[in-house]
């Protein structure tokens, strides 16, 4: 009788622990998707940001075409990766893009007249604003997946893992010259988040494109 006993209450305590691993298993998880979901609606706003950047540079440098083919061509690879899910495959489209939005900003620094149109300081700020989220949700992603993925090798939770479908998660990476997009500071300009001072109309140029339309 004493064996049952004993036996019994082995099972239970194993029983009380595969159900307090697969419970720590499930919360961990859950924070793990729901900081992706952070870094996803982030990188939605990066997106949306940057048509509308890009035709406000277009106005004062129509001429860099390839710039703009190649900023466009990067946020289009970057939506069709984010629509995976897999930030193996986000990870390196979003570096690219961040590469591409470099050479924009530098194409802008050549026009200073740009900092007296605040469509476009609205929009920098906005942006570099946005990056700043990115990064955050970004690491607080990483260490989330690092501690799910370590609950997940660690024993008795891997016991539990295959048979209840549980599974690692990727890591968000990104390299270290394209963790923020560089906030560009033009000649005179103060610095972002701060007033922009009024300025009039820039006298036209040979070189000046039109303005962009409001």
């Amino acid at each position: 009788m004493t064996a049952v006993i004993i036996i019994i209450v082995v099972v239970l305590i194993l029983l009380l622990g595969l159900w307090a691993s697969y419970n720590t298993l499930v919360k961990k998880r859950n924070r793990t998707q729901e900081a992706w979901s952070e870094i996803d609606v982030e990188l939605k706003r990066r997106h949306d940001l940057i048509p509308n950047l890009v035709s406000t540079v277009e106005g004062y440098a129509s001429h860099e075409r390839g710039t703009f083919e190649a900023v466009t061509a990067a946020r289009a690879n970057a939506v069709s990766a984010g629509a995976t899910g897999d930030p193996t495959k986000i990870a390196p489209a979003e570096n690219a893009l961040s590469g591409a939005l470099r050479s924009l900003f530098a194409v802008a620094e050549n026009y200073p007249q740009l900092r007296a149109v605040e469509s476009f300081v609205q929009l920098q700020e906005t942006l570099t604003a946005t990056e700043d989220k990115i990064e955050y949700a970004r690491r607080y992603y990483n260490t989330s997946a690092r501690d799910y993925n370590i609950s997940l090798q660690s024993f008795p939770r891997n016991l539990i893992a295959g048979p209840f479908h549980f599974t690692a998660f990727a890591f968000f990476g990104a390299d270290d010259a394209d963790r923020s997009v560089p906030v560009v500071m033009f000649p005179g300009s103060n610095a972002p988040g701060t007033a922009v001072p009024p300025a009039g109309p820039p006298p036209p140029t040979d070189n000046q494109g039109p303005p962009p339309a409001t």
